[in-house]
């Protein structure tokens, strides 16, 4: 979005407490020292080395890190900002630019420190030198594997460099790997690495967590990807792919598996196990807000969680997190300050949250379109149209409808947020400050947030938090061992943690996609989930997952008042480019193929 970014400097320049604009641990790049040597015998210039490893780690709420890939599923739109390549059909090698995620070049600077951190005779004086050595060794073999994950997840299988830093001269004509041989190596340097990292970031001498180490890796936070990667190892679009039995390298190596191995979900749980109990046994928790309403309680535990719950829930944090230009983005214009009103959600994801008691939309003899409440509440209007009542409480933290109430701090004499035509939040009069859905999102919106003036509570963001473990063990038990008690025992914490009724029996295939739906909610809008979990489970075609084709909304050209039905009728919104395999996984750039001509292209492109 170039157009916004004269506004994003000047917020810059005028907002005290803008965490987009400060630099932090994770943001810190090396000061301009001429030669390797001099920066490995000066402890500050080493600490600097590996503190600028951590900055391309995607912010979780920063659009061109992470929720961008949220507009391009059936979750999230910015149609009237932003149309990307993969939304009109015309991704292609030429439109992707690899060299600007950064990640082969932090792969290179975290070999060049494995390789030279030894000598920093400074820090090995130090009591306990050798030991921080070991821990910043664990850090840069960690972070080497984990951009390579990033590249996987993306590109799919990607070439491995020599684990030795090369020179200018050296031979990069490299193929891809293996999918397998790819996951094989991150594990293998992940488990190499967790051997010289600490449990859990506590202040030295002491059992106390070291806040000014937030963020940085641990083993829990090495055991949590650990487990992402083996769920991702094990799901039909890695294991046993034998769609994908023309994707091959120059030499005719098939790069996917053709066999299926139903031992992975079991490896995958597993890991899964230790990844939990390992980050139970040192305080973490699903984050709970008790309130004597268990509605209530609900929908604040979901709610704060963002801001209250990140030290409790939070399993990898990242201290900038861009979480203002998120809140300013999705906020509706009922907002003091009048924010940009963008980030619609999709009617999809909108029917996919179920009712207050966990019936579907479908099963619930109560959901009806056609009616309106007399009487309003602390989530809703007077007025509202009778299918956004009722519903579970995560509805009402994630998203902002018609009669919703405001999710910041309302302009003065607004009470609700109005997506009718007409309404404080439409589109009468605005030439693209309104979502084409006729809903925003609305979860990670401080309730104290104002656009002007600018109020905006600093906070970080979790890049992998408990529940995602949890349903990473449900799902991979569940496929593995179907039946297995552990596998309600941990979706139901996380149902329950979201208001509705725990599940008390299934068959596999019911539970599966139970699983999959609490992934769909719970996970909404977060690092990507979505985007990811519709093509590693090959569902991108099937209804309920669709990726491409009509979306739809409610009628933003209509509607005069709250409860006028000429605005709460469907009607598809927009039309993306229907599915094509290829999208799959991302091109490979044509800079890339073209310096490195032992790659070959994923079909289709």
């Amino acid at each position: 979005m170039k157009f916004r970014k004269s506004l994003i400097v000047a917020l810059c320049l005028g907002m005290i407490l803008s965490e987009g604009c400060k630099k932090d641990f994770f943001d810190t790049v090396p000061d301009n020292i001429v030669t390797v040597d001099g920066i490995f015998t000066n402890r500050g210039q080493t600490e600097r080395w590996l503190a600028g490893l951590y900055s391309s780690i995607p912010q979780p709420w920063a659009r061109e890190d992470t929720y961008a890939f949220g507009y391009t599923t059936d979750e999230l739109d910015v149609s009237n900002w932003a149309n990307p390549a993969l939304n009109s059909g015309a991704l292609a090698a030429t439109s992707v630019n690899m060299g600007s995620l950064g990640f082969y070049e932090k792969i290179r600077l975290a070999s060049i420190f494995l390789e030279n951190v030894d000598k920093n005779q400074e820090i090995l004086a130090l009591s306990n030198g050798s030991q921080i050595i070991k821990e910043y060794k664990g850090e840069a073999q960690f972070l080497r594997a984990y951009y390579y994950w990033l590249l996987m997840k993306q590109f799919g299988p990607v070439e491995i460099m020599p684990l030795k830093a090369g020179g200018p001269d050296d031979n990069y004509q490299i193929p891809r790997s293996t999918w397998d041989d790819c996951v094989a190596f991150v594990l293998k340097e992940i488990a190499e690495a967790k051997a010289n990292l600490p449990v859990n970031n506590f202040t030295p001498g002491t059992m106390d967590v070291d806040p000014n180490r937030t963020g940085r890796i641990n083993q829990i936070i090495a055991s949590a990807v650990e487990a992402q990667i083996l769920l991702y190892h094990a799901s039909p679009l890695f294991n046993g792919n034998t769609e994908l039995s023309d994707f091959r390298n120059l030499d005719g190596t098939v790069l996917f598996n053709q066999t299926y191995d139903a031992s992975r979900w079991n490896k995958a749980a597993a890991a899964a196990k230790v990844a939990i109990d390992l980050a139970e046994n040192n305080g973490k928790a699903l984050y709970k807000v008790a309130d004597p309403d268990p509605f209530r309680a609900a929908f604040l535990s979901c709610r704060n969680m963002y801001w209250d719950g990140w030290k409790t829930e939070g399993i990898w944090i990242r201290t900038a997190a861009q979480s203002g230009y998120w809140e300013y983005s999705a906020a509706p214009r009922a907002v003091q300050g009048s924010p940009w009103n963008g980030i619609a959600v999709m009617q999809e994801l909108v029917d996919d949250f179920r009712m207050a008691d966990g019936s579907t939309i479908q099963e619930s003899s109560s959901y009806n379109e056609t009616s309106y409440v007399g009487t309003g509440n602390a989530y809703y209007a007077a007025g509202t149209n009778s299918m956004y009542t009722n519903r579970e409480p995560r509805f009402y933290v994630d998203v902002s409808f018609n009669g919703s109430a405001i999710p910041g701090i309302p302009k003065p004499g607004q009470t609700r947020v109005e997506y009718f035509y007409t309404g404080n939040s439409g589109k009468a009069g605005e030439t693209r400050n309104w979502p084409k859905t006729g809903y925003t999102a609305r979860k990670n919106i401080h309730p104290t947030f104002s656009f002007s003036p600018y109020v905006y509570v600093p906070r970080p963001g979790m890049i992998i938090r408990l529940a995602e473990l949890y349903l990473i063990y449900a799902e991979a038990l569940n496929e593995s061992d179907p039946g297995n008690p552990d596998v309600l025992k941990y979706l139901n914490l996380v149902r329950q943690r979201g208001g509705i009724p725990a599940v008390v029996g299934g068959s596999q295939s019911q539970v599966r996609e139970l699983i999959r739906k609490e992934r769909r909610i719970e996970l909404c809008y977060e690092n990507g989930a979505r985007y990811f979990d519709v093509r590693r489970w090959k569902l991108v075609e099937q209804a309920g997952y669709r990726q491409g084709g009509a979306y739809y909304g409610m009628d933003i050209d209509a509607g005069n008042s709250l409860s006028d039905p000429a605005f709460h009728k469907r009607k598809i919104a927009f039309t993306r480019a229907v599915w094509q395999r290829k999208y799959y996984f991302y091109p490979y750039g044509q800079d890339e193929m073209d310096r490195n001509k032992q790659l070959v292209q994923f079909p289709g492109y």
